[in-house]
């Protein structure tokens, strides 16, 4: 990949495929609900990533309530969150948020207090000040909410951020909130982000003088 520069005032960071290595638990569990409705497991796995869980269902399941969906995702985050058997970070997550300290930066994420706490903690990550999480919105990402909020906890305006994301979800969040995104990972690049890398050792942050961030890439 050739480099990249990227210059932002703000960087805001999804937590699973992007900081954390989740699939592991996320396959286990995802696969089991799959069984559990008749579904295919692959498929399934298709949808899931970046999202709430009761919107994953609800693309899924379209026939079920908004309630049904709401009681099964909160027994399904309480599975997820009591299974951290393979939970590791992503190459580099941890250099990335220790260069991070001091600057401005957020958890944007789909997970809720409890797994986002857990899933950081079983990779060894330190968890940013500012994070906003399932509880802080009211629409799942593709919806530009949590970003939007992101930016607004840190003062900056939007168009100044720039995302880091691995999920088709995700990126798309990240475009309707008007921001830049760097896509993580081997799929990220299919989701058509302003730029990719495959891991977070491919990333080194510069701080400036007047404030930005020089994001180099690659």
């Amino acid at each position: 990949m050739p480099a990249t520069a990227l210059t932002a005032r703000a960087l805001l960071l999804d937590m699973d495929g992007t900081l954390v290595n989740s699939n592991a638990v996320v396959e286990r569990v995802w696969r089991r609900w799959a069984e559990r409705h008749g579904l295919d497991g692959d498929e399934v796995l298709n949808v899931v990533h970046g999202r709430q869980g009761h919107a994953s269902m609800a693309v899924l399941l379209p026939e079920r309530s908004r309630e049904q969906n709401l009681a099964d995702n909160a027994r399904m985050l309480a599975e997820e969150t009591a299974d951290l058997e393979g939970v590791v970070e992503v190459p580099g997550a941890a250099a990335f948020l220790a260069a991070l300290r001091g600057l401005p930066h957020a958890l944007v994420t789909s997970a809720d207090v409890a797994l986002s706490t857990a899933r950081m903690a079983a990779a060894g990550l330190v968890l940013p000040e500012v994070r906003v999480t399932a509880e802080s919105v009211g629409a799942s990402k593709p919806d530009p909410e949590g970003f939007l909020k992101g930016a607004a906890e840190l003062g900056v305006d939007p168009a100044d951020c720039v995302v880091f994301e691995d999920s088709e979800a995700g990126v798309a969040a990240g475009r309707a909130a008007g921001m830049r995104v760097v896509g993580v990972g081997p799929r990220a690049g299919l989701y058509g982000p302003d730029a990719v890398v495959p891991d977070l050792t491919q990333v080194r942050t510069e701080p400036a003088a007047d404030g930005t961030i020089r994001l180099h890439l690659g």
